[in-house]
């Protein structure tokens, strides 16, 4: 009984492994075909050719602004969420000296 429960946590435990390396999987937005940018979860195949279609026209993306101010429909949320999915920018996530969102809201004033 010891060793099929052994078994069964081993199968896990290597499953949860496999997992972790696929989401940690970065596919760089400058370098990637159609395919590697379907890959990235989020990225479907509209967005991946307004992607490619970018980046044929105006060459290749200097930073995380650029991807957004470039591509319809990749906003200061969505690329925050793809780049957490492994998207990167000229080998950056956002965190990683990409950008910042472009227009952050400053808090309101306490009355007082």
């Amino acid at each position: 009984m010891f060793k099929q429960l052994f078994k069964h946590l081993s199968i896990a435990l290597l499953a949860v492994i496999a997992g972790i390396g696929f989401a940690l999987a970065q596919v760089d937005v400058n370098k990637a075909d159609q395919a590697a940018l379907g890959s990235v979860k989020g990225i479907g195949p509209a967005m991946s050719g307004h992607i490619l279609e970018a980046r044929k026209k105006g060459g290749n993306f200097k930073d995380w602004n650029d991807l957004q101010e470039r591509v319809a429909g990749i906003g200061p949320k969505s690329a925050a969420r793809l780049s957490a999915a492994g998207l990167t920018v000229d080998g950056k996530n956002m965190a990683g000296g990409g950008a910042k969102p472009a227009a952050a809201k400053t808090p309101p004033k306490k009355a007082g």
